[in-house]
């Protein structure tokens, strides 16, 4: 295992893959950016490959068209278009986002960068909205960079820190990774609770049941 993360962490697709999971993650938030860009980060430690600022660079590109991608998408079929977007959750994860971007953009970008579902809802938001093009893209990039940075790095400590090879390296820089994107999940949940805003879409992204949007349907 270890001779082929090595690999892995040397082939020539090793970069082009991390782009393309990090720019899926901002459509489809089941895609494992963040784990991908951690061991990433742990390989460049553990191997020597590929640099730590080469996985920093290109996790951040990635990210930050990925979410200038769904802001576009925002822009150009709104809020309503496809089905789950009408959902009671994600209608709410719009109003939330919605109420906050134009005076705190950067905070609010900044937070759901961290958050899979927080951020596909605000970029899709701040397309709807309008929110000035070159001033959002601006943002996102700075979000992007900071995030990208913090993935790597994390990965590149625990790379640093515990012996053992490149296997030990990823897994156990994957597992803290997921265990401290859950603590943050949980955080953030509860800071924007006390701002009255829905925490459970922060905490999880469930959607309700068909039947329960017929319902709501029914009523309306």
């Amino acid at each position: 295992m270890d001779d082929w993360l090595t690999g892995l962490a040397d082939s020539v697709w090793a970069l082009p893959a991390l782009f393309a999971l990090v720019l899926g993650d901002a459509f489809l938030v089941v895609l494992p950016g963040e784990t991908a860009v951690t061991a990433f980060g742990a390989l460049a430690v553990s191997t020597g490959s590929p640099p730590l600022l080469a996985v920093i660079a290109v996790a951040a590109v990635a990210a930050a068209g990925g979410d200038v991608c769904c802001y576009a998408i925002g822009r150009r079929v709104g809020l309503e278009r496809w089905r789950w977007m009408r959902y009671r959750r994600v209608q709410a994860a719009f109003a939330w986002a919605r109420a906050r971007l134009h005076d705190r953009t950067a905070t609010v970008v900044f937070t759901a960068r961290f958050i899979p579902f927080a951020r596909l809802a605000v970029n899709l938001t701040a397309g709807a909205a309008r929110v000035p093009a070159p001033r959002y893209a601006a943002v996102v990039s700075g979000a992007a960079l900071g995030w990208a940075a913090y993935q790597a790095i994390l990965g590149a400590v625990v790379g640093w820190l515990l012996p053992g090879g490149p296997v030990v390296a990823v897994v156990v820089s994957i597992v803290v990774a997921l265990v401290l994107g859950w603590a943050l999940d949980a955080v953030m949940a509860r800071r924007v609770r006390r701002d009255a805003a829905p925490a459970d879409i922060l905490a999880s992204t469930d959607i309700p049941a068909p039947a329960d949007a017929a319902a709501q349907a029914d009523d309306a």
